[in-house]
């Protein structure tokens, strides 16, 4: 603590230092989240296919009962982190989409233009590979499978290149991603509810509204928004509604305003520390082991007030959630999801209508699509290219965006029921994530060699 409190004394990191450090955090634990998700996918592989395939079936289909009287719901293993640990997730993505509209890299039409021109491309091309080959067949229901980006794998391939990858194009691949997980959320809502009770959607809706409402006079308790927010995902799910849509919607009632600002936080800091070491060591003290006085303790206390006003709940909320979702809800979920019986006839499998759509609406759709929206959102002056990035950039993320594995998988669950079109479905996501992840890095790898300088934004006129 005191080595925090001196640091109030020392001069502020320069301005850009500030803004872009959210974003190094968050894309070093994707990054690392990213590897433990390939080691799990891995495990999850190798279980499958091992002498304990049936024990690999079975944890999954336990059947778990958490509730009381008419909110009890007794779903096997498998649900409660497809549909209720994915909820968080879902939450963690929808804190990410309102800080980064609201404050980050989607703020400003400029900024925003390029990646969600780029993630429009990247959705729309992909699904139409897809349903070159299943329209009318009994597929079809898939399209939606080959849109997704995982944003954890993407950047993950990215760190293994370190400095060879500016940073703005590494913001330009979060950004986009963030944009595809709108649209796949969209998707889910729309296109993936079969039947709705209106009065438990009205529950939810309502307690949505009081969440609002809470936003609104000034409430900043996330206990208190996390004990409502628990009821929503119930109604929700109870609706017919997928459950992990509450948590997009819950993100966006957490306040984003702060009660002091950052000059007023270093001024009632140094304050404290002065009053904190007005004191010095005289409270009781034995060798290492020391108490604080009634004078220095108020002064912390005070401090960790402050400390809590100057950040909002919604930048409190994410970094306390994002480690446990990349650590430990999205490797459990590729664990329990990518377990994929691959028999004798992989090659079979691989040549199915859903396999191929997939691979090719990924593999090749996904650049495609990413690499010439973005082209024509930068040759009509709609967008312009990130500092430092050139077209052998974007290409690269282009094909990183191919890697849909998480949210890929995630929608297959929702499209499919019949085990045999799953299974066709969850091999090709991971063959395709494996080309595009590989062809991304080659060409990343190589971009180093770019002589071409990218455009920056024109000067207004």
């Amino acid at each position: 603590m005191l080595r925090f409190l001196n640091r109030l004394r020392s001069p502020s990191e320069p301005h850009i230092d500030r803004l872009m450090s959210p974003f190094q955090r968050f894309a070093a634990e994707e990054a690392s989240g990213g590897i433990l998700l390939l080691a799990c996918t891995v495990a999850a592989l190798i279980w499958a296919n091992s002498v304990f395939e049936h024990n690999y079936e079975g944890i999954w289909d336990t059947r778990l009962t958490i509730g009381f009287r008419n909110f009890l719901v007794d779903e096997p293993v498998h649900f409660w982190i497809n549909d209720a640990l994915m909820a968080v997730f879902f939450f963690v993505v929808g804190l990410e989409i309102k800080r980064s509209v609201l404050l980050g890299e989607l703020a400003s039409f400029r900024q925003a233009a390029l990646p969600v021109v780029a993630a429009i491309g990247g959705m729309v091309v992909p699904a139409g590979f897809y349903l070159a080959l299943n329209a009318g067949g009994e597929g079809a229901d898939g399209w939606a499978i080959p849109m997704s980006t995982d944003i954890a794998f993407s950047l993950g391939v990215v760190a293994l290149l370190g400095s060879r990858v500016p940073m703005s194009l590494k913001v330009f691949l979060t950004a986009f991603a963030i944009v595809d997980d709108i649209g796949a959320v969209v998707v889910i809502a729309i296109f993936f509810t079969e039947s709705i009770s209106w009065v438990n959607l009205a529950v939810g809706g309502g307690l949505l509204g009081a969440l609002v409402l809470m936003n609104i006079i000034g409430l900043r308790n996330p206990v208190v928004y996390g004990i409502v927010g628990v009821v929503v995902w119930v109604s929700f799910f109870k609706s017919g509604i997928h459950p992990t849509v509450a948590g997009i919607l819950i993100a966006m009632t957490i306040p984003l305003k702060v009660r002091i600002n950052p000059e007023q936080f270093v001024a009632r800091g140094r304050a404290l520390l002065d009053e904190f070491a007005r004191d010095g060591d005289s409270g009781p003290r034995r060798g290492d082991l020391a108490l604080t006085t009634v004078r220095q303790s108020s002064a912390l206390e005070e401090l960790e007030i402050a400390a809590r006003e100057v950040e909002s709940p919604l930048q409190r909320l994410e970094h306390s959630l994002h480690p446990i979702v990349a650590f430990a809800i999205m490797p459990l979920f590729a664990l329990s999801n990518a377990g994929v019986l691959l028999g004798s006839d992989i090659i079979g499998l691989l040549t199915t209508p859903v396999s191929l759509g997939i691979m090719l609406g990924l593999v090749i759709g996904k650049p495609l699509g990413i690499g010439i929206f973005t082209w024509l959102a930068v040759k009509s002056g709609l967008a312009y290219l990130p500092e430092g990035v050139t077209w052998r950039h974007i290409l690269g993320a282009a094909w990183l965006g191919g890697i849909g594995f998480t949210m890929s998988i995630f929608v297959t669950g929702l499209a499919f029921t019949d085990a045999t079109l799953i299974t066709d479905a969850k091999l090709g996501i991971l063959v395709a994530s494996i080309v595009a992840g590989v062809a991304g890095y080659l060409m990343l790898r190589s971009s180093t060699k770019e002589s071409d300088v990218s455009p920056a934004e024109p000067e207004a006129t």
